[in-house]
């Protein structure tokens, strides 16, 4: 039976399929890294610790690294790891992980998929920001997640409310969705990851899937909090349809 632990930000430990998965690793100390710069908030990096010691999260199955930003795989991370783990990623990201060491190292295509132990791992595209500000994130990916016996999991990655989006809920019609929130922001431009009305339309997009929030309340440039997201989903009757929860949180 699938289930999800929020570690911190996008970080999660996923048992899914009989394989334990570690998302986007940021196993930082908290403060370590200097602010988001541009962002308006000179608040270090990660504002809050892990919810536990580290060693708990140091072996899994398989990493996912969902794009190479330093809040989904940070320097803690890769030196910490076991460089035999097998990694898999979005294509053009390879070669930096492989040149951190890793002997394990898979790039998923564009539109293509990877299979490990039963799990089926399908790439779905997605938009980090719109106008300049999105082409300057550059390239990010999501994930669905496919095995016998379990829901269909969609893991949207840092995107935006967008057609790629909609047509992951279309094509794969998840049964969970794994949103990263936060409304993530710099001084000029718009959002460049989910906020508050973004995950509105997901649900409304996917009336019939569980959606989890995640990726709020640890990066300073983030304004979208747990509760501004709380207070939105409750204007609009869906509190029951989107979990939000805490660090170290079981879902």
């Amino acid at each position: 039976m699938m289930k999800i632990k929020l570690i911190r930000h996008a970080t999660l430990w996923l048992e899914y399929g009989g394989v334990t998965f570690l998302i986007d690793p940021m196993l930082s100390a908290q403060g370590v890294n200097p602010p988001i710069m541009n962002s308006g908030d000179d608040r270090r990096n990660p504002l809050v610790p892990l919810p536990g010691p580290v060693q708990q999260w140091l072996e899994p199955d398989v990493v996912l690294v969902t794009h190479l930003h330093p809040d989904h795989w940070d320097a803690a991370a890769a030196e910490q790891l076991s460089k035999e783990l097998p990694v898999y990623c979005q294509e053009g990201d390879g070669e930096i992980i492989a040149a951190q060491g890793y002997g394990h190292v898979t790039e998923i295509e564009d539109s293509g998929s990877a299979s490990y132990g039963g799990v089926t791992l399908i790439r779905t595209g997605g938009h980090h920001g719109t106008g300049e500000i999105g082409e300057l994130m550059g390239k990010v990916s999501g994930f669905v997640f496919r095995a016998e016996g379990e829901p269909v999991l969609y893991l949207a990655g840092d995107t935006i409310w967008c057609e790629e989006v909609q047509q992951a809920i279309d094509g794969q019609a998840p049964e969970v969705i794994i949103v990263n929130a936060g409304g993530a922001q710099f001084l000029s431009g718009g959002p460049i990851t989910m906020n508050e009305q973004d995950i509105v339309e997901v649900c409304y997009a996917a009336p019939s899937a569980s959606v989890i929030a995640v990726h709020m309340d640890t990066i300073n440039h983030c304004h979208v909090t747990r509760d501004l997201l709380k207070q939105r989903l409750e204007q609009v009757g869906l509190s029951s349809r989107v979990a939000v929860p805490l660090d170290g949180e079981w879902v």
